[in-house]
Protein backbone atom coordinates (compact mmCIF):
# COMPACT_ATOMS: atom_id res chain seq x y z
CA UNK A 1 0.00 0.00 0.00
CA UNK A 2 1.61 3.10 -1.33
CA UNK A 3 0.65 6.61 -0.32
CA UNK A 4 0.14 9.15 -2.85
CA UNK A 5 -1.18 12.59 -4.37
CA UNK A 6 -4.16 12.19 -6.64
CA UNK A 7 -4.93 15.61 -8.38
CA UNK A 8 -7.78 16.32 -10.79
CA UNK A 9 -7.65 18.91 -13.55
CA UNK A 10 -10.23 20.72 -14.72
CA UNK A 11 -10.25 22.82 -18.30
CA UNK A 12 -7.55 21.31 -19.06
CA UNK A 13 -9.69 18.04 -20.21
CA UNK A 14 -11.47 20.39 -22.64
CA UNK A 15 -8.32 21.86 -24.76
CA UNK A 16 -8.46 19.32 -27.57
CA UNK A 17 -5.32 18.85 -29.56
CA UNK A 18 -3.86 21.72 -27.24
CA UNK A 19 -4.17 19.83 -24.05
CA UNK A 20 -0.26 18.04 -24.46
CA UNK A 21 0.99 21.45 -23.57
CA UNK A 22 -0.98 22.81 -20.94
CA UNK A 23 -0.10 19.51 -19.27
CA UNK A 24 3.42 19.59 -19.41
CA UNK A 25 3.04 23.16 -18.13
CA UNK A 26 0.83 22.37 -15.04
CA UNK A 27 3.69 18.70 -14.69
CA UNK A 28 6.25 21.85 -14.72
CA UNK A 29 4.32 23.63 -11.96
CA UNK A 30 3.75 20.99 -9.61
CA UNK A 31 7.66 20.24 -9.95
CA UNK A 32 8.38 23.60 -8.91
CA UNK A 33 5.72 23.74 -6.20
CA UNK A 34 7.00 20.54 -4.46
CA UNK A 35 10.48 20.83 -5.00
CA UNK A 36 11.39 21.68 -1.34
CA UNK A 37 9.94 18.49 -0.32
CA UNK A 38 11.91 15.31 -0.84
CA UNK A 39 12.21 13.00 -4.05
CA UNK A 40 9.21 12.07 -5.86
CA UNK A 41 7.60 11.39 -9.64
CA UNK A 42 4.64 12.80 -11.20
CA UNK A 43 2.34 10.54 -13.58
CA UNK A 44 -0.35 11.77 -15.78
CA UNK A 45 -3.19 9.16 -16.51
CA UNK A 46 -6.87 10.21 -18.38
CA UNK A 47 -8.09 12.68 -16.18
CA UNK A 48 -5.70 12.50 -13.48
CA UNK A 49 -1.85 13.38 -12.24
CA UNK A 50 -0.76 11.06 -9.46
CA UNK A 51 2.55 12.21 -6.74
CA UNK A 52 4.23 9.33 -6.27
CA UNK A 53 7.04 10.25 -3.38
CA UNK A 54 10.01 8.06 -3.52
CA UNK A 55 10.76 7.28 0.18
CA UNK A 56 8.24 6.52 2.95
CA UNK A 57 8.89 9.73 4.89
CA UNK A 58 7.55 11.99 2.35
CA UNK A 59 5.00 14.60 3.97
CA UNK A 60 2.04 13.71 1.90
CA UNK A 61 0.21 17.05 4.13
CA UNK A 62 2.87 19.26 2.74
CA UNK A 63 2.53 18.20 -0.19
CA UNK A 64 -1.20 18.70 -0.45
CA UNK A 65 -0.86 22.37 0.64
CA UNK A 66 1.49 22.58 -2.33
CA UNK A 67 -0.39 21.44 -4.96
CA UNK A 68 -3.38 23.11 -3.79
CA UNK A 69 -2.11 26.66 -4.47
CA UNK A 70 -1.00 25.27 -8.67
CA UNK A 71 -3.27 27.14 -10.69
CA UNK A 72 -4.74 23.90 -12.91
CA UNK A 73 -5.55 21.67 -10.29
CA UNK A 74 -8.89 22.11 -9.17
CA UNK A 75 -8.61 19.43 -6.06
CA UNK A 76 -6.30 16.86 -4.49
CA UNK A 77 -6.38 13.95 -2.29
CA UNK A 78 -4.65 11.80 0.27
CA UNK A 79 -4.68 8.34 -1.44
CA UNK A 80 -3.48 4.90 -1.51
CA UNK A 81 -2.74 3.06 -4.47
CA UNK A 82 -3.20 -0.82 -4.18
CA UNK A 83 -2.80 -3.24 -6.82
CA UNK A 84 -6.08 -3.88 -9.09
CA UNK A 85 -7.62 -6.67 -7.30
CA UNK A 86 -10.82 -6.74 -5.89
CA UNK A 87 -9.86 -8.74 -2.82
CA UNK A 88 -6.62 -5.77 -2.11
CA UNK A 89 -9.42 -3.19 -2.98
CA UNK A 90 -11.90 -4.81 0.24
CA UNK A 91 -8.99 -5.55 2.04
CA UNK A 92 -7.82 -2.16 1.96
CA UNK A 93 -11.42 -0.56 2.27
CA UNK A 94 -11.49 -2.51 5.52
CA UNK A 95 -8.54 -0.91 7.26
CA UNK A 96 -9.19 2.87 6.28
CA UNK A 97 -12.75 2.44 8.13
CA UNK A 98 -10.95 0.84 10.94
CA UNK A 99 -8.26 4.03 11.05
CA UNK A 100 -11.30 6.21 11.11
CA UNK A 101 -13.16 4.27 13.55
CA UNK A 102 -10.41 5.30 15.66
CA UNK A 103 -10.44 8.24 15.86
CA UNK A 104 -13.65 9.51 14.87
CA UNK A 105 -17.62 8.13 16.40
CA UNK A 106 -18.55 7.67 13.36
CA UNK A 107 -22.45 5.98 12.82
CA UNK A 108 -22.85 6.25 8.96
CA UNK A 109 -20.76 5.87 5.84
CA UNK A 110 -21.04 5.59 2.08
CA UNK A 111 -18.80 4.33 -0.88
CA UNK A 112 -18.21 5.95 -4.13
CA UNK A 113 -16.55 3.74 -6.81
CA UNK A 114 -15.32 4.92 -10.26
CA UNK A 115 -14.07 2.05 -13.07
CA UNK A 116 -11.97 4.36 -15.50
CA UNK A 117 -10.66 0.40 -16.18
CA UNK A 118 -13.40 -1.42 -18.07
CA UNK A 119 -11.34 -4.58 -18.16
CA UNK A 120 -12.33 -4.80 -14.29
CA UNK A 121 -14.07 -7.56 -13.11
CA UNK A 122 -17.18 -5.62 -11.49
CA UNK A 123 -18.71 -2.27 -12.36
CA UNK A 124 -19.05 0.48 -10.14
CA UNK A 125 -22.08 -0.36 -8.24
CA UNK A 126 -20.79 -4.10 -7.63
CA UNK A 127 -17.67 -2.30 -5.74
CA UNK A 128 -19.74 0.05 -4.24
CA UNK A 129 -21.94 -3.14 -3.31
CA UNK A 130 -19.31 -5.69 -2.61
CA UNK A 131 -16.75 -3.33 -0.28
CA UNK A 132 -20.08 -1.78 1.39
CA UNK A 133 -21.31 -5.23 2.70
CA UNK A 134 -17.82 -6.10 3.71
CA UNK A 135 -17.67 -3.11 5.75
CA UNK A 136 -21.29 -3.54 7.77
CA UNK A 137 -20.02 -7.22 8.20
CA UNK A 138 -17.24 -6.01 9.84
CA UNK A 139 -18.47 -3.30 11.59
CA UNK A 140 -21.90 -4.22 12.89
CA UNK A 141 -22.32 -0.61 14.35
CA UNK A 142 -22.34 1.18 11.17
CA UNK A 143 -24.79 1.82 8.58
CA UNK A 144 -24.83 2.61 4.93
CA UNK A 145 -26.43 6.76 4.32
CA UNK A 146 -25.98 7.93 0.88
CA UNK A 147 -27.56 11.06 1.85
CA UNK A 148 -25.15 12.74 4.71
CA UNK A 149 -22.73 9.91 5.57
CA UNK A 150 -20.74 10.38 8.47
CA UNK A 151 -17.72 9.42 6.02
CA UNK A 152 -16.70 8.66 2.38
CA UNK A 153 -14.20 6.42 1.32
CA UNK A 154 -13.83 6.81 -2.53
CA UNK A 155 -12.88 3.97 -4.74
CA UNK A 156 -10.95 4.43 -8.22
CA UNK A 157 -10.10 1.79 -10.89
CA UNK A 158 -7.48 2.20 -13.07
CA UNK A 159 -4.33 0.93 -13.76
CA UNK A 160 -4.34 0.19 -10.20
CA UNK A 161 -6.67 0.82 -7.61
CA UNK A 162 -6.38 4.60 -5.24
CA UNK A 163 -9.01 4.81 -2.22
CA UNK A 164 -9.23 8.30 -0.38
CA UNK A 165 -11.36 9.89 2.06
CA UNK A 166 -11.17 13.60 1.14
CA UNK A 167 -11.56 15.80 -1.91
CA UNK A 168 -9.73 19.00 -1.03
CA UNK A 169 -10.75 21.75 -3.48
CA UNK A 170 -7.50 23.49 -5.72
CA UNK A 171 -7.39 26.77 -7.30
CA UNK A 172 -8.80 25.56 -10.95
CA UNK A 173 -8.01 27.79 -14.02
CA UNK A 174 -5.31 27.21 -15.81
CA UNK A 175 -1.60 26.61 -15.61
CA UNK A 176 0.96 29.49 -15.10
CA UNK A 177 1.90 30.91 -18.08
CA UNK A 178 0.15 29.00 -21.00
CA UNK A 179 -1.33 32.47 -21.79
CA UNK A 180 1.25 34.53 -21.97
CA UNK A 181 2.57 37.60 -19.46
CA UNK A 182 1.53 40.18 -18.23
CA UNK A 183 2.41 43.60 -16.56
CA UNK A 184 0.28 44.72 -13.24
CA UNK A 185 0.17 47.98 -11.34
CA UNK A 186 1.10 46.69 -7.98
CA UNK A 187 0.11 48.99 -5.01
CA UNK A 188 0.27 47.86 -0.92
CA UNK A 189 -3.39 47.98 -1.48
CA UNK A 190 -6.39 44.91 -0.94
CA UNK A 191 -7.20 45.28 -5.24
CA UNK A 192 -4.15 44.92 -6.98
CA UNK A 193 -2.91 41.72 -5.48
CA UNK A 194 -6.04 40.30 -6.19
CA UNK A 195 -6.51 41.39 -9.77
CA UNK A 196 -3.19 39.97 -10.43
CA UNK A 197 -4.17 36.46 -8.65
CA UNK A 198 -7.03 36.22 -10.91
CA UNK A 199 -5.11 37.01 -14.37
CA UNK A 200 -2.63 34.46 -13.26
CA UNK A 201 -5.73 32.07 -12.54
CA UNK A 202 -5.65 32.64 -16.48
CA UNK A 203 -3.02 31.26 -17.25
CA UNK A 204 -0.98 34.83 -17.29
CA UNK A 205 2.65 35.20 -15.94
CA UNK A 206 2.57 38.16 -14.04
CA UNK A 207 5.50 40.97 -13.68
CA UNK A 208 4.76 43.86 -11.70
CA UNK A 209 5.45 47.71 -11.43
CA UNK A 210 5.09 49.77 -8.08
CA UNK A 211 5.80 53.43 -8.02
CA UNK A 212 7.55 54.96 -5.13
CA UNK A 213 7.64 58.58 -3.89
CA UNK A 214 10.16 59.38 -1.46
CA UNK A 215 9.79 60.85 1.00
CA UNK A 216 6.40 60.97 1.30
CA UNK A 217 6.61 56.94 0.88
CA UNK A 218 8.57 54.90 3.55
CA UNK A 219 11.55 52.01 2.47
CA UNK A 220 8.60 49.93 4.63
CA UNK A 221 6.21 50.55 2.06
CA UNK A 222 8.02 49.19 -0.24
CA UNK A 223 8.93 45.87 1.74
CA UNK A 224 5.19 45.18 2.01
CA UNK A 225 5.25 45.00 -2.04
CA UNK A 226 7.79 42.93 -1.90
CA UNK A 227 5.86 40.79 0.46
CA UNK A 228 2.90 41.08 -1.77
CA UNK A 229 4.75 40.01 -4.92
CA UNK A 230 6.44 37.03 -2.89
CA UNK A 231 3.22 35.94 -1.93
CA UNK A 232 1.71 36.29 -5.70
CA UNK A 233 4.56 33.98 -7.11
CA UNK A 234 4.07 30.90 -5.35
CA UNK A 235 0.59 30.73 -7.53
CA UNK A 236 2.35 32.54 -10.63
CA UNK A 237 6.07 31.99 -10.53
CA UNK A 238 8.80 34.35 -10.58
CA UNK A 239 8.31 37.76 -10.90
CA UNK A 240 10.05 40.84 -12.16
CA UNK A 241 9.06 43.67 -9.62
CA UNK A 242 9.99 46.90 -11.24
CA UNK A 243 10.40 49.79 -8.91
CA UNK A 244 9.60 53.23 -10.33
CA UNK A 245 10.61 56.52 -8.56
CA UNK A 246 7.71 58.67 -8.76
CA UNK A 247 8.02 61.56 -6.63
CA UNK A 248 9.31 64.27 -9.55
CA UNK A 249 6.14 63.41 -11.39
CA UNK A 250 4.07 63.89 -8.93
CA UNK A 251 5.20 67.16 -8.15
CA UNK A 252 5.28 68.54 -11.18
CA UNK A 253 1.39 67.44 -11.89
CA UNK A 254 0.54 69.33 -8.16
CA UNK A 255 2.41 72.39 -9.25
CA UNK A 256 1.76 72.47 -12.72
CA UNK A 257 -2.18 70.84 -13.17
CA UNK A 258 -5.55 71.66 -11.99
CA UNK A 259 -5.58 69.80 -8.23
CA UNK A 260 -9.14 68.32 -9.05
CA UNK A 261 -7.46 66.83 -12.08
CA UNK A 262 -4.25 65.31 -10.19
CA UNK A 263 -5.52 61.84 -10.00
CA UNK A 264 -6.34 60.75 -12.89
CA UNK A 265 -3.23 62.40 -14.73
CA UNK A 266 -1.05 60.89 -12.20
CA UNK A 267 -2.91 57.19 -13.67
CA UNK A 268 -2.75 58.38 -17.27
CA UNK A 269 1.90 58.54 -17.04
CA UNK A 270 1.35 55.41 -14.26
CA UNK A 271 -0.06 53.66 -17.30
CA UNK A 272 2.33 55.37 -19.72
CA UNK A 273 5.40 53.98 -17.79
CA UNK A 274 3.83 50.31 -17.48
CA UNK A 275 2.86 50.16 -21.08
CA UNK A 276 6.82 51.08 -21.68
CA UNK A 277 7.87 48.27 -18.94
CA UNK A 278 5.67 45.65 -20.56
CA UNK A 279 6.42 45.96 -23.82
CA UNK A 280 10.85 45.96 -22.77
CA UNK A 281 9.75 42.70 -20.64
CA UNK A 282 7.74 40.66 -22.59
CA UNK A 283 4.33 41.00 -21.48
CA UNK A 284 1.67 41.66 -23.72
CA UNK A 285 -1.35 43.46 -21.33
CA UNK A 286 -1.39 45.46 -18.42
CA UNK A 287 -3.36 44.36 -15.00
CA UNK A 288 -4.71 47.12 -12.92
CA UNK A 289 -7.42 46.45 -9.69
CA UNK A 290 -9.77 48.89 -10.66
CA UNK A 291 -13.60 48.85 -10.11
CA UNK A 292 -16.09 50.55 -11.68
CA UNK A 293 -17.30 53.85 -9.40
CA UNK A 294 -15.11 52.45 -6.26
CA UNK A 295 -12.87 55.48 -6.14
CA UNK A 296 -12.77 59.08 -7.87
CA UNK A 297 -10.51 57.39 -10.62
CA UNK A 298 -12.39 54.82 -11.35
CA UNK A 299 -15.80 56.17 -12.92
CA UNK A 300 -16.42 55.29 -16.41
CA UNK A 301 -15.19 58.88 -17.41
CA UNK A 302 -11.82 58.87 -15.78
CA UNK A 303 -10.86 55.22 -16.82
CA UNK A 304 -11.32 56.87 -20.52
CA UNK A 305 -9.24 59.33 -19.40
CA UNK A 306 -6.97 56.80 -18.18
CA UNK A 307 -7.07 54.32 -21.27
CA UNK A 308 -6.52 57.15 -24.11
CA UNK A 309 -2.90 56.81 -23.34
CA UNK A 310 -1.93 53.09 -23.89
CA UNK A 311 -2.52 50.86 -26.96
CA UNK A 312 -1.88 47.63 -24.90
CA UNK A 313 -4.95 45.71 -23.32
CA UNK A 314 -6.07 46.80 -20.08
CA UNK A 315 -7.19 43.60 -18.34
CA UNK A 316 -9.30 45.10 -14.90
CA UNK A 317 -10.76 41.16 -13.70
CA UNK A 318 -12.29 43.60 -10.45
CA UNK A 319 -14.11 45.76 -12.54
CA UNK A 320 -17.60 44.39 -11.49
CA UNK A 321 -16.73 43.33 -8.04
CA UNK A 322 -17.62 44.67 -5.32
CA UNK A 323 -15.16 45.47 -1.90
CA UNK A 324 -16.42 42.90 -0.14
CA UNK A 325 -15.96 40.16 -2.57
CA UNK A 326 -12.74 41.12 -3.13
CA UNK A 327 -11.54 41.19 0.64
CA UNK A 328 -12.62 37.63 0.51
CA UNK A 329 -10.32 36.29 -2.23
CA UNK A 330 -7.49 37.98 -0.39
CA UNK A 331 -8.17 36.50 2.72
CA UNK A 332 -8.21 33.35 0.16
CA UNK A 333 -5.31 33.90 -0.90
CA UNK A 334 -3.29 35.11 1.57
CA UNK A 335 -2.82 38.66 0.66
CA UNK A 336 -5.41 40.75 2.70
CA UNK A 337 -3.30 40.50 6.05
CA UNK A 338 -0.25 42.79 4.38
CA UNK A 339 -2.11 44.50 2.19
CA UNK A 340 -4.06 46.27 5.35
CA UNK A 341 -0.50 47.15 6.45
CA UNK A 342 -0.66 50.44 7.47
CA UNK A 343 2.48 51.89 5.15
CA UNK A 344 1.22 54.70 2.59
CA UNK A 345 1.48 54.41 -0.76
CA UNK A 346 2.05 57.12 -3.63
CA UNK A 347 -1.65 56.75 -4.61
CA UNK A 348 -2.26 58.94 -1.23
CA UNK A 349 -0.21 61.20 -2.28
CA UNK A 350 -1.69 65.08 -3.17
CA UNK A 351 -4.78 63.76 -2.91
CA UNK A 352 -7.41 66.57 -3.98
CA UNK A 353 -10.48 66.91 -1.27
CA UNK A 354 -12.64 67.25 -4.21
CA UNK A 355 -11.76 65.06 -7.20
CA UNK A 356 -13.32 65.71 -10.88
CA UNK A 357 -15.22 62.09 -11.09
CA UNK A 358 -16.34 63.39 -14.71
CA UNK A 359 -12.89 64.70 -16.49
CA UNK A 360 -13.28 65.06 -20.03
CA UNK A 361 -10.42 63.53 -21.75
CA UNK A 362 -9.95 66.61 -23.89
CA UNK A 363 -9.30 68.70 -21.03
CA UNK A 364 -7.11 66.38 -19.60
CA UNK A 365 -4.80 66.45 -22.78
CA UNK A 366 -5.05 70.09 -22.16
CA UNK A 367 -3.70 70.25 -18.61
CA UNK A 368 -1.00 68.19 -19.63
CA UNK A 369 0.41 70.66 -22.22
CA UNK A 370 2.10 72.43 -18.87
CA UNK A 371 4.09 69.53 -18.76
CA UNK A 372 7.21 67.66 -20.17
CA UNK A 373 5.55 64.44 -20.14
CA UNK A 374 8.26 62.66 -22.46
CA UNK A 375 11.09 63.51 -20.26
CA UNK A 376 9.61 62.64 -17.08
CA UNK A 377 8.47 60.00 -18.39
CA UNK A 378 11.58 58.94 -19.88
CA UNK A 379 13.88 59.85 -16.36
CA UNK A 380 11.62 57.55 -13.99
CA UNK A 381 12.00 54.58 -16.47
CA UNK A 382 15.59 55.62 -17.04
CA UNK A 383 15.75 54.92 -13.13
CA UNK A 384 14.02 51.93 -12.15
CA UNK A 385 15.24 49.28 -9.77
CA UNK A 386 14.18 46.09 -10.73
CA UNK A 387 13.84 43.18 -7.97
CA UNK A 388 13.59 39.25 -9.07
CA UNK A 389 10.55 37.62 -6.71
CA UNK A 390 11.20 34.11 -6.30
CA UNK A 391 8.58 32.55 -4.83
CA UNK A 392 8.84 30.58 -1.19
CA UNK A 393 7.39 27.73 -1.92
CA UNK A 394 6.52 25.36 1.18
CA UNK A 395 9.17 23.62 3.10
Amino acid sequence: MKKVILMRCGELMLKGLNRPYFEKMLVNSIKKAVGNLGESKIIKTQGRIFLEPEFDDYDIKKGIRAVSKVFGIVSSSDAVKIPCEINEVIRTTILITEELLKQNNFSSFKIIAKRADKSFELNSPEICALAGGKVLEKFPRLRVDVQKPDFTIYIEIRESAYLYTEIIPGMGGLPAGTNGRGMLLLSGGIDSPVAGWMMARRGLGLNAVHFQSPPFTSERSLEKVKELAGILSIYCGAIKLHIVPFTKIQLAINEKCPLDEGTVITRRFMMRIAEALAAKSGCQALITGESVGQVASQTIQSINAINEVVKMPVFRPLIGIDKNETVDIARKIDTYDTSILPFEDCCTVFVAKHPNIRPLTKEIIKSEKSLNIDELTADAIDSIEIIDIEPAYIR
